[in-house]
């Protein structure tokens, strides 16, 4: 089945990483325009819940994915903010198209992002886990 160009999936954010995200993205906005721009896009159609209510199976900040790029083979990286960010160690920031993309999405779903060399990708979550919360 063929997603309509241009028409992305829905996504769901919790309040806390919306507030964060939204004053990331205003910080990006002099140093980075176009990694503010898509996320301000991202921020603005996600559907926001109360802290505590998203379901498990919905990327958050600190989620594990893994995750498919144009069906090819499976990637697992954990999503975090830029000063958490390492490649070697599967820890990729929020603010690269990768981590834009992945936010918010749940298990099973795809959508079509473009890479900084200009290049679209579908991307798809296979499965996504939580940190274990810390008492």
């Amino acid at each position: 089945m063929q997603q309509k160009t241009g028409r992305k999936p829905s996504i769901t954010i919790s309040e806390t990483d919306h507030q964060r995200l939204t004053g990331l993205a205003e910080a990006l906005e002099d140093r980075n325009p176009e990694a503010s721009e898509t996320m301000f896009a991202e921020l603005d159609r996600a559907r926001i819940v109360r802290d505590g209510t998203l379901a498990a199976t919905i990327v958050r900040m600190g989620s594990t994915v893994v995750y498919t790029a144009d069906e090819g083979q499976e990637k697992t990286v954990t999503l975090v903010y830029p000063g958490d960010a390492d490649i070697e160690q599967g820890r990729i920031s929020i603010t690269t198209p990768v981590g834009t993309a992945l936010i918010g999405l749940k298990e099973g779903q795809s959508i079509n992002w473009t890479a900084r060399n200009g290049q679209t990708h579908k991307l798809t979550v296979v499965r996504v886990s939580q940190p274990e919360e810390t008492a």
